[in-house]
């Protein structure tokens, strides 16, 4: 069996980079993980593309609306 691949985990950019992050994110086609920063060896929560990319749009809408 071949080793699965190593993950590449990232922050938002409006992260704060002051230990103030909470949320990294790993794409693993064909789900997106999702897992804590603060405490990286604790479980993930794996979710679909799709719903990944509602949520994206969720978050995206609500800042708009925020702007304006």
């Amino acid at each position: 069996m071949a080793a699965a691949p190593t993950l590449q985990w990232f922050k938002s950019s409006y992260s704060g980079g002051s230990g103030t992050e909470c949320v990294e994110a790993a794409f693993a086609q064909p789900e997106v993980l999702v897992r804590d920063s603060k405490t990286p060896e604790r479980p993930y929560l794996s979710v679909s593309a799709s719903a990944w990319a509602g949520f994206l749009c969720g978050i995206s809408r609500s800042q708009s609306k925020l702007i304006t």
